[in-house]
């Protein structure tokens, strides 16, 4: 009897914990992954990325969760048409070759049950390699027109582009990138 007992407990608590998640659909229209680079070492570069798509599950009361972002690199924006061209040659992200970026979490950290951090694998040019973004801010509300719960948060972390077998032009422009990502999603 006991023993059906804790079952039935543990059965609850694990369906409790299940319903408490909750999944976004990252909004391409109000995300923007960006970067900057030093260029000449006097000025700093920057770009983005116009198109990307993700998914995003949090558990805040179990301090878990999970994100998957991809990210298309021929969609570079510089502002400067003749680099956008050139960033996607082989020299840089070699669009043809690999025509995805992509982020995905293995553990997420919580600061009184608020995102505060994300561990995971950043996959460019065939290259994966563990990344931590700091998240600097993170916010949900109802959509004052939809009437459906959105998330924003903003992340960043640096990474060094020569990791990921991206060399050129070092070190006239610089190894170390920031990336910033701004996001928002729709709860499913």
């Amino acid at each position: 009897m006991e023993r059906r007992i804790l079952g039935l407990l543990a059965g609850l608590a694990l369906a409790t914990g299940a319903a408490a998640a909750d999944s976004y659909t990252l909004d391409p229209s109000h995300t923007y992954p960006s970067w900057e680079v030093w260029h000449l070492g006097i000025s700093k570069f920057r770009g983005k990325f116009t198109k990307s798509e993700g998914k995003v599950t949090l558990d805040p009361a179990n301090n878990t969760g999970h994100i998957l972002v991809t990210i298309d690199p021929a969609s570079v924006a510089s502002g400067h048409e003749k680099l956008d061209q050139h960033l996607k040659t082989e020299d840089f992200f070699h669009v043809e070759r690999y025509p995805e970026i992509r982020f995905e979490s293995t553990a997420l950290r919580f600061t009184s049950g608020v995102l505060t951090g994300v561990d995971g694998n950043l996959t460019m040019l065939g290259v994966t390699r563990p990344v931590t973004l700091k998240v600097q801010s993170f916010r949900c509300t109802e959509h004052f027109r939809l009437k459906k719960e959105v998330c924003g948060a903003e992340a960043t972390t640096t990474i060094k582009r020569s990791d990921f077998g991206m060399t050129y032009a070092l070190p006239l422009v610089g190894d170390e990138v920031t990336l910033n990502i701004e996001v928002e999603g729709f709860k499913d």
